[in-house]
């Protein structure tokens, strides 16, 4: 009996790069695989029981964290406790080949690091799936999904390119869309003439006062000064009679 080939694509421990598990679960789910992503920063107990809860038949983990040591025997014990020792434990991540054969050696399945082509890990997964279930189990490949355009080699055009004529100059300036009009720009109001302040008038300095010349004395009365002290009377009065 054909059915859907079931694989949980998990990201254990603390690592925080996904983008390479988000293209191998798209590729798989394009080959026909009905796939279960966990998400970002899951335990291996958490991995293993939605491993358990969803039947799947592939558990594939992706490391970057070069916890890779801990985190497949970990995952793998914990699946021979859950009664699901039998599925595939695969994965990748970057992982030396020392490393790569020492896991082998555990029983973990086939490890793919950068570089490795979809193409390659579809291939595996369905063969894995065949020897366990048999040939007739495994459900043919869907055709590859549609492009918008389609795939052509260095040099080439596409048939619809090829076909369809070059348009004129003048058909191509009418077929481009007219670019909306512009709004006129707002003139800056002009601004205000402000009356300069009137310089102020210089303060006429004050004439200096002119040096007054002080009274001469009365001549009466230098005369009368100099009559005392020659001893004479003033003049002016007359003399008392005798």
């Amino acid at each position: 009996m054909q059915r859907r080939i079931r694989v949980l694509v998990g990201k254990p421990g603390l690592d925080g790069h996904d983008r390479g598990a988000k293209v191998v679960a798209a590729a798989l789910r394009d080959a026909g695989m009905e796939v279960i992503y966990t998400g970002l920063h899951q335990t291996p107990e958490q991995i293993v029981e939605a491993a358990v809860q969803e039947d799947v038949d592939v558990v594939a983990l992706s490391v970057l964290s070069g916890a890779h040591m801990t985190l497949f025997p970990e995952v793998q014990q914990l699946m021979a406790g859950h009664g699901i020792g039998d599925k595939l434990l695969t994965g990748g991540g970057i992982i030396p080949n020392d490393d790569v054969q020492a896991l082998l050696a555990r029983g973990v399945g086939r490890l793919f690091g950068p570089g490795s082509s979809t193409v390659d890990i579809v291939a595996y997964i369905r063969e894995w799936y065949a020897g366990r279930h048999g040939a007739d189990a495994l459900p043919p490949l869907p055709p590859p999904p549609a492009r918008p355009e389609p795939v052509v080699g260095s040099g080439a055009f596409p048939a619809s390119a090829r076909s369809a004529p070059a348009p004129d100059a003048h058909h191509a300036r009418a077929a481009r869309p007219k670019a909306a009009p512009k709004r006129p720009a707002r003139k800056a109001a002009p601004k205000r003439a402000t009356k300069k302040a009137a310089p102020k008038r210089a303060t006429k300095k004050a004439a200096p006062k002119r040096a007054t010349k002080k009274a001469a004395p009365k001549r009466a009365a230098k005369k009368a000064a100099a009559g005392r002290a020659a001893g004479k009377r003033p003049a002016g009065r007359s003399a008392r009679r005798r």
